[in-house]
This record gives C-alpha cells, sequence and structure tokens, in this order.
C-alpha cells in the first residue's frame, strides 16, 4: 500500500477518534456541572416512595400500594425480610431489598414508622348491607365455629395495630386487603413459622374476604391513629413474628 492509500484510510480513522474524544470530553463536562445527588435517607428511599408515597402515605388511587406511615417499624423491616428472604412474592419488593443489610432495612423501616401525614381513602367496590355486615362480624368477634378469630384480637380495639409488630388494618384500601389474605391462601405471602395469618387467612371462605376487606376499608378512622402500646393486647393464637409461644410480651 503506497503512502497516499495510507493516508486516506488514515484520515476518517482520525477523525473519528477526534469525535469520539469530543463526545467523551462533553459528557465529562455535562457531568461536572449536573448538581450534586444528595446523600440523604429520602434520595435512597426514592425506590420505596415512587409506590407508596413521599411520606409513606400510600396510593389510595391505586386500590393497592398499601400506607406505610406510622406502622410499627419492627414489622416493616420484617417485610422487608420477608421479601427477601422469598417468604413474600412480589418481584419489584423482591428486586429492591435483596442487597438490603439488615441494619439498613431497620433504618428505613424506623423513617416510614416516624412518618405522621393524613390518611387517604381508597374506593370501594359495591358490596351488599348483608356483605359488609359479614365482615364487621369477623373484624369485631370472629367467627368461634370455626375456630376464627377477630381480627380486632391481634390487631388492636380500634384495627391501628400494637406494637411492637403487629400493623394497623385501619385506612388499607380494599384491594391491598382482598390480594393479602387471598396471598396467604395460595402461599404466595407468609411469614416465618408459627404462620398465624396463614391459619386464619385458611379458614375463611372467599365470600368471608370479600367482606372483611371490605369491612375493613370502610371504616371510619378512630380519633386516634397510633398502634397501641406493646402488651395492651394478648394473641388468640402462637405468631412467629411476636415469639414462637404468641409473644404475650
Amino acid at each position: 500500500m503506497n503512502t497516499n492509500t495510507r493516508l486516506h484510510h488514515a484520515k476518517p480513522f482520525g477523525a473519528a477518534v477526534l469525535l469520539v474524544v469530543a463526545i467523551l470530553f462533553s459528557t465529562a463536562s455535562r457531568a461536572a456541572d449536573a448538581p450534586p445527588i444528595p446523600d440523604t435517607l429520602q434520595q435512597r428511599i426514592m425506590a420505596c416512595t415512587t409506590c407508596h408515597g413521599v411520606h409513606g402515605e400510600g396510593t389510595p388511587d391505586s386500590g393497592y400500594f398499601p400506607r406505610l406511615a406510622g406502622k410499627p417499624a419492627a414489622y416493616l423491616a420484617r417485610q422487608m425480610q420477608d421479601f427477601k428472604n422469598g417468604l413474600r412474592k412480589y418481584a419489584p419488593m423482591e428486586y429492591t431489598v435483596r442487597q438490603l443489610s439488615p441494619a439498613y432495612m431497620q433504618e428505613i423501616a424506623e423513617y416510614f414508622a416516624a412518618q405522621q401525614v393524613p390518611y387517604g381513602r381508597s374506593p370501594l367496590p359495591p358490596v351488599s348491607a348483608a356483605t359488609l355486615q359479614r365482615g364487621e362480624q369477623l373484624v369485631s368477634k370472629g367467627d368461634p365455629a370455626r375456630q376464627i378469630p377477630a381480627c380486632a384480637s391481634c390487631h388492636g380495639s380500634q384495627l391501628t395495630g400494637v406494637q411492637p409488630s403487629t400493623p394497623g388494618l385501619v385506612g388499607l384500601p380494599y384491594d391491598y386487603l382482598s390480594a393479602q389474605l387471598g396471598s396467604w391462601r395460595t402461599h404466595t405471602r407468609g411469614t416465618v413459622t408459627p404462620d398465624c395469618m396463614a391459619l386464619v387467612a385458611n379458614r375463611l371462605s372467599a365470600s368471608d374476604i370479600t367482606a372483611v376487606a371490605a369491612a375493613l376499608a370502610s371504616r371510619q378512622l378512630p380519633a386516634d391513629t397510633h398502634a397501641q402500646a406493646a402488651g395492651s393486647v394478648t394473641p388468640p393464637l402462637p405468631c412467629g413474628v411476636l415469639g414462637a409461644t404468641g409473644d404475650r410480651t
């Protein structure tokens, strides 16, 4: 190949190199001009707040993403651990928490537990008065003949939860409540054994699940929505999340 031929091929190559260098320089310049991303917990939990709201207030209009704000920190941390350990199945949550350490999960849980924001109401599907009456019975009194304890016997007299590990149920969307009860029945949601909620959910019929979800989602919020104090409720069943013997503390 003669000198002219070599120069002919070298010019396009040299121009390409210069173009790449120019692009890299431009990209680096823009990166240097961009404002730094703040290293704050609020910034790092944007994967949570995108679905659950800036303060964990939930997204009532969706009917599915639940409120995190004000729930007991131990409960919130346990849910992240259950997603990470494969006991709860929901791909976006499993992906989000899979690299989180227990300490980081606890930090996130404590952040949302401390949030105090107004509750939103979610749409309720049309249900009959008889369905709501059945739901109120299960929520407040249970069904002793079928060994179904009342929701209030674990989740507190006002369904606002109990410290340190029992969540509130008031203010949750109908779709979320019915989906979670169904998930326990289909083994796509679980927790450490003995799993008392799986036991209860499997004693409910499909119509009972509709009734309970409707009754809870339509309840008026109590004046005080804080979780009850630890020790104020004696669970009727052994629950692994509360201690292997039922956790009377």
